[in-house]
């Protein structure tokens, strides 16, 4: 079967969606957005992260004993504490506090042509009910005096992508992050990826993929957004 595709276009006005109104039950298993940054308390990081393990790890003991499953059972008993050190250590690393340094070099080359690096793998999760999105990430930029190093454009795809998430709020992040490193609007962002929330559970869609985009400067012209899409092709 063919693949299916849902198309979002991200566009950027800087508004934020007001869901006060809505049940959980009216939102459903739509993937709103409720702003480009990630929904975080004030004091998210006044716990060093033994502490926050501690808490999962008691938590999703509570979770795992109301499911009605064995932890002195040996093959559960330790699952608490490795799905604590999960969240932390490796799913939500990409937290805030945790931003990788970027280094910036001068274009010596006077390369002044886009510069793009497709196919970058990622794993996320979903803000609405915490299962997986995984896919790639394509990224475009137009020097404007600056370069970044190739590996650098991965850590920022992944540094989004390891927090809860929604496709449209990451492709928002990643773009305006590399505006902001490189100075300069000419910044392109593609998504294609799969639901976990989407193929395994509700609608149960396993041949649907969601791609979402953002262009900045010049690929906002036609025949420069046509050369970065013709590139991945």
């Amino acid at each position: 079967m063919k693949q299916k595709e849902i198309t979002l276009n991200t566009l950027l006005n800087g508004n934020k969606i007001m869901l006060s109104q809505f049940s959980h039950d009216e939102i459903g298993d739509e993937h709103i957005s409720t702003g480009i940054e990630t929904p975080m308390k004030a004091n998210a990081f006044d716990i060093s992260d033994d502490e926050k393990i501690s808490k999962i790890e008691y938590h999703f003991r509570e979770i795992m004993e109301t499911l009605g499953l064995d932890l002195n059972d040996d093959s559960l008993k330790g699952t608490p504490n490795r799905v604590a050190k999960m969240y932390i250590k490796e799913l939500f690393n990409g937290l805030p506090a945790n931003k990788p340094k970027i280094a910036l070099f001068d274009n010596k080359y006077q390369y002044n042509e886009m510069l793009v690096e497709k196919g970058i793998s990622f794993y996320s999760n979903c803000e609405h009910h915490f299962v997986p999105i995984f896919g790639k990430a394509h990224v475009a930029y137009i020097s404007s005096g600056k370069v970044i190093g190739l590996s650098k454009l991965n850590r920022i795809v992944n540094y989004f992508a390891k927090r809860p998430q929604v496709q449209e709020r990451l492709t928002i992040q990643i773009a305006k992050e590399l505006q902001a490193c490189l100075g300069t609007e000419d910044v392109a962002v593609l998504i294609d990826a799969k639901h976990l929330c989407v193929s395994s559970r509700g609608i149960k869609d396993e041949s649907s993929a969601t791609v979402s985009s953002f262009y900045g400067g010049k690929f906002k012209e036609d025949q420069t957004r046509h050369e970065f899409l013709n590139i991945l092709i």
